[in-house]
């Protein structure tokens, strides 16, 4: 059955809506292969059980439309126009729920909305995370710390949404297109939720680094820890680690882990997931990936396997250079840029071979694919 979006067109978040999932496969199989296949064979993909209201994460925007009426939903591609959204084909049907009800009781308690020219208003986003223990947290995204009749919006919130197990409210009052400020205020609960992932229980703040799909996400931490074959006399580096979750799903394996990130609240989440998890042979550190790997290429450690999950934009040279220079016998690159994976496996491909290339549909709907690349030196 061919699922259509009445927004698609407009939203621009699911590129491939009205594409049948298996045709969605083949396309995204077809993409992969024509970027990598010159560096080995590429395993077909494998594809979603549940294509439909996958994501965990949903976030959208607070606006006014021409007849100064309150709208929420996400900005077409390229603008800063706001596309109405009620009904999100790919993200949690509870948090569908939520984001019409607060968007009612914003209505309701004369909530004011933020204005992104004059800087000035309150309510700009919600971010809703969820977790497979049922936890939902509530972001609201506020221009200023105040937020008018605030206590009656808030009860109304958990009135009519008892699911929420906690609301923040973040500070982001910057001409900026980032979503999150730097500052929280914990309005309910604990602050954050919690997830099972691989056997762990992970705790996730407003800012934390979380993958969008759980399900997937466990496909995908399979095929890594099994790419990286390691053994109880192995160091592995976790690079880019955000909440440690690769890293920690690998420590029962290994002699030791090693992870580091920029994020600082993500290294702070992911002491916490070691502790929680009382996992006594793993390290995190805060820093840049390519600044610590060089340190550590200068000081001459020894690393035997390096699991890399960088950016979309891909890892830099510095990084590159001190990973060539390290010289980890197994490097397991956990890619979201496909285009970024050819540009860096063109350099790699000099001093490792590669033995895997296995693309994971993570986000069904859209043409964004992970790739797990896996390599062993010459």
């Amino acid at each position: 059955m061919t699922i259509k979006c009445k927004v698609s067109e407009y939203c621009g978040g699911c590129q491939y809506q009205g594409i049948e999932y298996e045709k969605q496969l083949q396309l995204k199989q077809e993409a992969i292969e024509k970027l990598l296949s010159k560096y080995g064979k590429v395993n077909p993909i494998i594809g979603c059980k549940n294509p439909l209201h996958y994501r965990n994460k949903v976030q959208v925007t607070f606006g006014l439309d021409d007849n100064r009426k309150v709208i929420c939903g996400n900005y077409v591609p390229s603008s800063h126009f706001i596309v109405p959204v009620d009904d999100c084909l790919i993200c949690d049907e509870k948090a569908n729920e939520i984001i019409n009800s607060v968007k009612r009781l914003v209505i309701k308690h004369h909530i004011n909305i933020f204005d992104e020219h004059t800087l000035r208003g309150c309510l700009r986003h919600i971010l809703i995370r969820s977790t497979s223990q049922d936890e939902y947290m509530l972001v609201l995204v506020t221009g200023s710390p105040t937020i008018r009749n605030g206590d009656l919006f808030i009860k109304d919130i958990l009135k009519y949404n008892p699911c929420i197990t906690t609301i923040v409210q973040n500070i982001n009052n910057r001409h900026t297109s980032m979503i999150l400020g730097d500052r929280n205020i914990n309005l309910y609960g604990k602050g954050y939720v919690y997830d099972t992932l691989y056997g762990l229980e992970f705790r996730i703040s407003a800012q934390s680094f979380y993958q969008v799909n759980k399900t997937q996400t466990e496909v995908l931490y399979k095929t890594a820890i099994k790419a990286a074959d390691l053994n109880s006399d192995e160091i592995l580096m976790d690079a880019y680690c955000g909440t440690g979750t690769i890293g920690l799903a690998c420590a029962s394996r290994c002699k030791s882990v090693i992870g580091v990130e920029i994020n600082r609240q993500a290294i702070r989440d992911a002491v916490f997931n070691m502790k929680n998890n009382h996992i006594e042979n793993a390290v995190f550190v805060s820093d840049d990936a390519g600044r610590y790997m060089e340190k550590f290429a200068k000081e001459k450690s020894h690393i035997d396997c390096v699991i890399m999950d960088p950016p979309r934009t891909g890892s830099d040279y510095k990084f590159m250079s001190s990973l060539v220079k390290l010289s980890p016998k197994k490097v397991v690159y956990v890619s979201c840029g496909p285009t970024t994976l050819k540009d860096d496996l063109r350099y790699l491909t000099k001093y490792y071979d590669v033995k895997m290339i296995q693309p994971v549909d993570m986000f069904p709907y859209t043409e964004h694919v992970e790739t797990v690349v896996s390599l062993v030196r010459k």
